[in-house]
């Protein structure tokens, strides 16, 4: 049973720059809340109560002051700074000593998250023991984005940004880990952009035949808010529901 959960909150936010060089693009509004708070429901309503937030150097203060330690939601949220964003498996090796001996859940910043049953289906990947499991969603382009390939139930195959793809069912930034994966993270080797990859670190999992997934399901949306055009999608799409 996984009790605790990261954010990964840090990043440049570079393909929303220049309104990302003064602030955190997870503090920006996605209609009337600001991003952080989406993710940050996502995790809660998988019942998760201990969570980090893994934030940019010097960034600490700006998300205090909107989500201070969580006691008021009924939570505890303590905060680690990334010194540079170095790739998502960095997250558990920050926050080494927070997820200590346990399973762990990681959710990005910038990602969100609508579906029927979401509730259901969050609590029941809670239930992971050993392995991990991941979130797929069906994409328009699969180039863009890290992608799983199914067969028989199983991913087969795993890609980042591939040029040529059959599937296009895309890894979203929402993932389950055992214990196992702080030492896993602290095992990979940084790819040709100098940073550990989230893929790279799935694969280890699939490897050992313990890596499973879930679709987001009926009415699933997933948008990956970190460019301009899909923030905007989202806040329309908040609106909308609102």
């Amino acid at each position: 049973m996984i009790k605790k959960g990261i954010i990964l909150a840090g990043g440049l936010g570079t393909r929303m720059s220049p309104i990302t060089k003064a602030v955190n693009k997870q503090l920006l509004p996605i209609y009337d809340k600001p991003l952080i708070f989406y993710p940050l429901s996502i995790l809660m309503l998988a019942k998760i109560k201990d969570i980090l937030i893994i934030v940019n150097k010097g960034q600490i203060n700006q998300f205090r002051k909107i989500l201070t330690n969580g006691k008021k939601l009924g939570i505890n949220i303590q905060y680690k700074e990334q010194n540079a964003p170095n790739g998502l498996p960095e997250a558990f090796i920050i926050g080494e000593k927070f997820i200590g001996k346990e399973g762990v859940a990681l959710i990005l910043g910038d990602n969100f998250f609508y579906a029927q049953s979401l509730t259901k289906t969050l609590q029941n990947a809670r239930k992971l023991n050993l392995g991990a499991k991941v979130f797929l969603h069906p994409v328009k382009n699969p180039k863009l984005y890290g992608i799983a390939t199914i067969k028989n139930k199983k991913i087969t195959y795993l890609k980042e940004k591939p040029t040529i793809t059959k599937s296009n069912l895309a890894v979203t930034g929402l993932y389950f880990f055992d214990k196992h994966v702080v030492n896993f993270s602290k095992n990979l080797k940084p790819s040709k952009r100098k940073e550990l990859e989230i893929i790279d670190l799935l694969n280890k999992y699939k490897k050992k035949n313990k890596l499973s997934f879930e679709f987001l399901g009926r009415g699933g949306a997933w948008l990956d808010a970190g460019s301009i055009d899909d923030y905007y999608d989202a806040t329309s799409f908040v609106s909308a529901i609102e």
